[in-house]
């Protein structure tokens, strides 16, 4: 596995904080994307690891179980459907986010799927593909656009509208 970046963008909104590594892709669905070099395989061979961010591992809470419905060198595309993954608050599909060639998951989850969770940007990565990202992907400043615009959006959503009788003005 490639070393983590040292260098990191510290986010805060609301009641979430995370720290977001600056040499890394990040996707509107929560996913980062990270050049990779796995034995044998130079990091220029289009290899990307791909792994959830940490709002996303906070959507769904702790890991419970995940499972790939794609083989090794299956030819996958962005937004197919590649398999699903469990937590205590929700069941997902997982989404490709890469066109190409699947290489596999993480091996490491299966023993250990609290990695998920622990370290979102290291050990708990996702799948492998060789191939070209998705063409939405952004960089850092991209993805902190992206959260903040989703963050504002769930806030919102949680204030009672103006006209809610059920929530009576002051002074009535």
């Amino acid at each position: 596995m490639s070393p983590p970046s040292k260098k990191t963008v510290y986010y805060r909104q609301s009641r979430f904080s995370t720290r977001l590594p600056v040499d890394r892709l990040y996707t509107p669905s929560h996913c980062w994307l990270m050049k990779d070099a796995f034995p044998g395989v130079a990091a220029d061979g289009g290899v990307w690891r791909v792994g959830l961010t940490k709002f996303a591992t906070r959507m769904l809470g702790d890991l419970v179980e995940q499972e790939f419905s794609v083989a090794k060198n299956d030819l996958v595309e962005v937004g197919r459907s590649i398999g699903w993954i469990e937590g205590f608050k929700a069941l997902s599909d997982i989404y490709c986010v890469l066109e190409g060639s699947f290489v596999g998951g993480n091996p490491e989850l299966a023993k250990n799927p609290a990695l998920l969770d622990s370290d979102p940007y290291g050990a708990g990565w996702l799948y492998s593909v060789r191939g070209e990202p998705d063409a939405r992907s952004v960089d850092v400043d991209g993805y902190v656009a992206v959260l903040d615009a989703v963050i504002e959006r769930m806030l919102h959503a949680n204030l009672p509208d103006e006209g809610d009788e059920s929530c009576p003005k002051p002074g009535t």
